[in-house]
């Protein structure tokens, strides 16, 4: 798919102005006292098709991840279950939900910002996005912009701790 292998590293611009709208997703969730994590999704052909960012509490949905909302939308645009052609971008590496989201997508690129090592589901816990016993395999690409995605979860987190909330 990348002919440019300089698309594998981390600072290439493409990730970086694709993973800063990601952020930009994760703020608004923030604001809305959600976990701040965002997804963006692009299509090769298309440009962005889908940004979200979590709204559990909101829906009272315990998928509404990002990626999960960002599927469904991306999806819908294309009429199609199959994104192919698409790279997610992610602030936070997916659950192990959202890694079999991906791959019943047929994902091909995840890229992502920041470990997660409680549930981290592409490269820090478990590998379900590159497995070889499954039908569909992603290409990862971690650490993109991985500071700004750990220091937003970290304020989140920080502030609801002084609010003597979980």
């Amino acid at each position: 798919m990348f002919e440019d292998l300089t698309l594998l590293a981390a600072n290439h611009p493409f990730h970086l102005y694709h993973m800063e709208m990601a952020l930009e997703e994760a703020q608004i969730a923030a604001e809305e006292d959600e976990v701040p994590v965002g997804a963006v999704i692009v299509s090769l052909e298309k440009g962005v098709i889908a940004r979200a960012h979590n709204m559990r509490e909101q829906l009272q949905d315990p998928t509404a991840h990002a990626e999960m909302i960002a599927l469904t939308q991306a999806a819908h645009f294309l009429k199609s279950w199959r994104l192919e052609r698409c790279l997610l971008y992610v602030t936070l590496e997916p659950c192990p939900m959202c890694a079999g989201g991906i791959v019943q997508a047929r994902i091909p690129w995840v890229v992502y910002g920041a470990n997660d090592p409680k549930a981290g589901a592409c490269q820090t816990l478990y590998q379900i996005t590159n497995d070889s016993r499954l039908n569909h395999r992603c290409q990862v690409l971690g650490g993109v912009m991985a500071e700004s995605c750990v220091q937003i979860l970290r304020d989140f987190f920080l502030k609801k701790r002084a609010e003597g909330k979980k």
